[in-house]
C-alpha cells in the first residue's frame, strides 16, 4: 500500500482526504509515511472541507504542441491548513488573484478522477 492511495481512494468517492499525525494533530499534505512535527508513523485521514484560497498561479503550454486551453495551475492553501496545487477551472486568467476562494470539484480525466477548483459557489 503507497502512502497515497487513501488520497486517490478517496477522489473517486469525490472526498477531499488529508493526513493527521495520530499523535500531535498536524495536517500534512502532500501525503508521507511520518509526521514532520512529532516523527510518529499514527495516522489519521480526515476529509476537507474543499474551501480554498489562492496564493499563487501560473498558465501551464505545453512545450512543443499548440494548446487551446492552456491549464491554470495554483497553489491553494486549504481552510485546515495544508497547501496543495492543483488546477483551476472555469475561472479567466484576468479574474485570479491571491486570496480568491476556490473549491474543490472532481473531474474524471484519461480515466482518473482528479480534484479540480473553481471559484466557491460556483456549481456546474
Amino acid at each position: 500500500m503507497r502512502d497515497d492511495d487513501f488520497f486517490w481512494d478517496g477522489a473517486r468517492e469525490r472526498r477531499l482526504l488529508i493526513q493527521r499525525c495520530g499523535e500531535c494533530g498536524q495536517v500534512r499534505h502532500p501525503p508521507g509515511p511520518m509526521c514532520g512535527r512529532c516523527q510518529s508513523v499514527a495516522v489519521d485521514i480526515v476529509e476537507c472541507s474543499g474551501r480554498a484560497k489562492v496564493e499563487g498561479w501560473l498558465v501551464s503550454k505545453h512545450p512543443t504542441r499548440p494548446d487551446d486551453h492552456p491549464r491554470i495551475v495554483a497553489r491553494l492553501r486549504l481552510d485546515e491548513g495544508v497547501a496543495m496545487i492543483s488546477n483551476l477551472q472555469g475561472i479567466a486568467l484576468e479574474d485570479i488573484r491571491e486570496g480568491l476562494a476556490v473549491e474543490v470539484f472532481f473531474q474524471e480525466i484519461d480515466g482518473k478522477v482528479l480534484p479540480q477548483f473553481r471559484l466557491a459557489g460556483v456549481t456546474a
